[in-house]
């Protein structure tokens, strides 16, 4: 008998954490076109796969007359689940318990399910919407904060850390996101910045909005914090689990394979004609890149920020590649500060999770000019070569067309020690664009001439015989062959099969010291 009334008190309990901060406000989080923390994971999650831990924890501040108002969970409901079968970790921050406001007990959970995350090897993905720091706690709230932001730095290249926004994301709450590889902003409800709108106004005297400051529109195009915008929660769900399926569990495992109908031996007689006639004129990458991905499916990754240069997660054979692309639709093409950045980034959580790379390259150079150097290209572009030259995964190179002076050996050229490096019959391999280069080669002939232009437009056509196709780096050993495009998706992955035991190690070293 006593043991029935136990399991009914227990049953009790449960039923009003699952409340979390009460039917009212769960039906205020509905109006807001929001749903609530259990209803994601819910949503997100294989079906029945969820183990909730801590269920039952609640704060143990007792400022302010918080002692007399605790709710059961204390606004983050943490476990661990399957998606497509396989284990990930979750916390899900519940807007219903005090806004989602963040005390020790709250960030205790957190820490917790981070650690066994990294303990068992297997992703761990965090759905934001939180008020910042429970102002009662004071440091206690800090001091939460920082042992979560530690936990993300030993975790980071060790499992993957994916954050969704779908809600407030404020103060110290933004910077665990923002050690996290992905980030994905819900566009209907999420912000995220360092000091609101009011801070501003006072501190700076300046009008500006929610959305302007801190929405996802800004931080998917302008500053390049996030990766990923969606258009609801739903897309938010089917978005995690997508990018899931690229990601290996932990740095120790290969990507997962996924069987594919599609033949190796595709032809894809379309891009025989896709590079235009006129060297200036522009394509578009992405055309390349669906025509050899299997099925052609390829999810590009921070697709509204320096669009000048394209990176994503592909299949070739059935296999996970990280793919960095020139866009020379946009820009021509030519690496800038955000483009160097952006690929930087993304070339260092490929290699830290095994993923392969292959870079489609056609890329004049550096963009040029004072804002550009004021502002440090020179350190930005160095952070990309960096990367590539750090990267021990297998590494493919395509020259599409052009690779001319230092973005040449940026963009992951065999002296960066790409293991393959091909290149269409339509490459332009070079210091710099013939016109330039007759420019200053043949200036002092070109003045002694009695018609100048004619020396100049005759040199030009001299330079690109000679240098404005493969051949000559060919020649050198720098390129190991010229393909025709149609072949492309064909030779890239029997390069892959090949290279797929691939033994490299950089010297034995506590860190580098990458152009931050």
């Amino acid at each position: 008998m006593e043991t029935d009334e136990k399991i009914v008190s227990l049953r009790k309990k449960r039923e009003e954490a699952m409340l979390g901060g009460g039917q009212k406000r769960i039906d205020a989080q509905h109006e807001k076109g929001k749903l609530t923390a259990r209803e994601r994971i819910k949503a997100l999650v294989d079906p029945d796969s969820f183990e909730e831990f801590d269920m039952f924890v609640t704060h143990q501040c007792t400022s302010f007359g918080m002692e007399k108002n605790k709710i059961v969970g204390d606004g983050v409901i943490t476990g661990c689940a399957t998606i497509d079968k396989r284990v990930v970790f979750i916390f899900a921050q519940d807007f219903t318990v005090f806004g989602g406001s963040l005390s020790k007990a709250y960030a205790d959970k957190i820490c917790k399910v981070m650690e066994m995350a990294m303990k068992t090897g297997a992703p761990l993905i965090g759905l934001n919407d939180s008020g910042g720091a429970r102002i009662q706690e004071g440091v206690d709230a800090l001091a939460g904060y920082a042992e979560i932001f530690w936990r993300n730095v030993q975790a980071s290249g060790v499992i993957p850390q994916i954050s969704a926004i779908m809600g407030p994301c404020a103060g110290g709450a933004v910077y665990s996101p923002a050690i996290t590889d992905f980030i994905i902003m819900d566009k209907k409800t999420s912000y995220m910045f360092v000091t609101g709108p009011k801070v501003v106004k006072t501190v700076l005297n300046e009008d500006i909005s929610t959305q302007d400051l801190g929405g996802p529109v800004v931080h998917t195009s302008k500053s390049g914090v996030a990766h990923f915008i969606t258009d609801d929660e739903e897309e938010t769900i089917m978005l995690i689990r997508k990018l899931i399926s690229y990601l290996p569990s932990n740095n120790m495992e290969d990507p997962p394979y996924d069987a594919t109908t599609d033949p190796i031996d595709r032809k894809v007689t379309d891009l025989n004609d896709i590079i235009p006639a006129n060297p200036n004129k522009p394509y578009d990458i992405l055309e390349v890149i669906h025509a050899i991905s299997d099925d052609g499916e390829f999810l590009e990754v921070a697709r509204n920020f320096a669009q000048n240069i394209v990176v994503g997660f592909a299949r070739m054979n059935g296999y996970s590649v990280g793919i960095v692309a020139n866009q020379p639709k946009v820009l021509a093409g030519v690496l800038d500060i955000n483009a160097s950045t952006k690929a930087a980034r993304f070339i260092r959580f490929c290699d830290a999770f095994n993923i392969p790379l292959l870079v489609l390259e056609d890329v004049p150079g550096f963009l040029p000019g004072s804002n550009q150097e004021h502002n440090g290209i020179i350190r930005h572009g160095a952070k990309l070569l960096y990367a590539f030259a750090e990267a021990t995964v297998p590494k493919i190179t395509v020259i599409i067309r052009k690779a001319y002076g230092g973005a040449y050996c940026v963009m992951n050229s065999r002296h960066m020690r790409a293991d393959m490096v091909y290149a269409w019959p339509t490459a332009e391999i070079a210091v710099m664009g013939p016109k330039g280069a007759v420019e200053i080669i043949f200036r002092k002939d070109a003045k002694k001439a009695a018609d100048p232009q004619a020396v100049l437009t005759e040199k030009e056509q001299e330079y690109k015989d000679n240098f404005a196709n493969p051949y000559n780096a060919a020649e050198k050993g720098y390129i190991d062959d010229i393909i025709e495009p149609s072949e492309t998706r064909f030779r890239i992955i029997r390069a892959f099969e090949m290279l797929a035991n691939k033994k490299a190690h950089n010297p034995p070293k506590k860190h580098g010291n990458i152009p931050l």
